[in-house]
């Protein structure tokens, strides 16, 4: 939800912009500043920025984006095997030019495609292009996972988000074996084509998804559980697979909540409740994770990121903090919240960034005058507070 300032909104943000009653009085109380979640020199991904605000230094730990997405689908990964991202894209043709080069990226999602229909299209793809050494698998949505037993690990593959309404034939696979990749990327073209699938999509007037887009490629991860780490049981609540992937690997419990889909439509306070469950049961910490400013980031929705920033706020902060107030008061247990972007996804250039995000840490048992009186990028960074990684900070919000 970290962002830049906007013309359109009089040089706000979309956190200044939207409206968050909750955040802003947390703040005024709590510990303030700004904290560098992604290491220097690696790439600003939802994997290392979400690994590292849970704890784990990415550095260490991070081998790539699709293991840990593979991890939560349940695939068996031996130690050869190379992962990686498939997204099902939309692409767009230029006139009088068929060329799959010279195809421009209109959406990385194919509209938001849903699972039923990608599923089915995976299954198709699979059976056209698998191989004695390359497997597909179905995700959610437009993600997917390929498979290749001693595949490349060091071809240069781009995230398809990064490069929303480009010409392709400047991104696409180079290096280690990268003409098996294209040839695969290639391939699906015909296949998805005339799929019934995309026909009922084109008759309802929605995006098809036209090619693979293979990415992020990584190897099986392994972590230290987060109970032989910090001495906590814990949860993570998601709608994504990569969070849930880095949660099973940590050892804590994965839950899903039903109408969590990572979009501005998602359950969010079907995850608050979520999250109170958990709580009530008797965990001791959850990772409550919602993708909706990261994808209106990337599409470009000004007005949709201040929704879902403003709705996270109400639909979830609210009542969970309500509940451990509630609590606090009945049993004398005090409670720490924080709260805080994995990562900028700026809406100006639809990608995300390495750049230091905002961060609250608040302690029932401990409140303080931060100096400031709304949660925002520049009243966090006019503290002066300052946190080089994610797993430091963590540190201060879990012992």
């Amino acid at each position: 939800m970290a962002d830049l300032p906007i013309p359109e909104l009089g040089g706000k943000t979309p956190l200044q912009a939207a409206t968050t009653p909750i955040a802003d009085s947390l703040a005024a109380t709590s510990l303030c500043g700004m904290v560098q979640t992604v290491p220097e020199g690696m790439e600003p991904g939802s994997g290392p920025a979400n690994m590292s605000v849970m704890g784990y230094d990415p550095i260490k730990f991070y081998t790539g984006r699709s293991p840990l997405e593979a991890v939560n689908l349940g695939i068996q990964m031996n130690p050869d095997d190379i992962v990686f991202r498939c997204n099902l894209v939309s692409l767009q043709k230029p006139l009088n030019d068929s060329r799959y080069e010279e195809c421009s990226m209109l959406d990385y999602s194919s509209g938001e495609i849903s699972t039923a229909e990608s599923s089915e299209l995976i299954h198709d793809l699979g059976k056209a292009l698998s191989s004695d050494k390359i497997r597909f698998f179905a995700g959610r949505s437009y993600r997917h996972c390929m498979v290749w037993e001693n595949g490349p690990l060091c071809s240069q593959l781009t995230p398809p988000h990064d490069i929303s309404g480009k010409t392709i034939a400047g991104y696409l696979p180079s290096g280690d074996r990268s003409d098996i990749l294209l040839e695969l990327m290639k391939n699906s073209v015909g296949i998805l084509s005339d799929h019934p699938v995309n026909q009922s999509r084109r008759a309802r007037g929605l995006r098809t998804a036209d090619s693979i887009w293979l990415w992020g490629q990584g190897t099986r991860p392994n972590l230290p559980s987060f109970e032989s780490v910090y001495g906590k049981r814990g949860a993570v609540i998601s709608a994504v697979d990569l969070v849930f992937g880095i949660g099973r690997c940590a050892g804590l419990d994965v839950i899903e909540v039903p109408g969590a889909t990572g979009i501005l439509s998602s359950n969010l306070n079907g995850k608050a409740q979520a999250a109170i469950g958990c709580f009530s049961s008797g965990m001791d910490y959850v990772y409550l994770h919602v993708e909706a400013p990261d994808e209106c980031g990337h599409q470009g929705d000004v007005h949709g990121k201040i929704e879902a920033i403003s709705r996270i706020d109400r639909e979830i902060l609210l009542p969970v903090y309500e509940y451990l107030e509630k609590s606090r008061k009945q049993t004398g247990e005090n409670y720490r919240i924080m709260f805080l972007p994995d990562h900028p996804t700026p809406i100006s250039i639809r990608t995300h960034t390495s750049d230091p995000v905002p961060f609250l840490l608040y302690d029932s048992g401990e409140c303080r005058d931060s100096g400031i009186c709304d949660y925002s990028e520049s009243s966090a960074n006019s503290t002066g507070v300052h946190f080089s990684s994610g797993p430091e900070l963590f540190e201060r919000f879990i012992r």
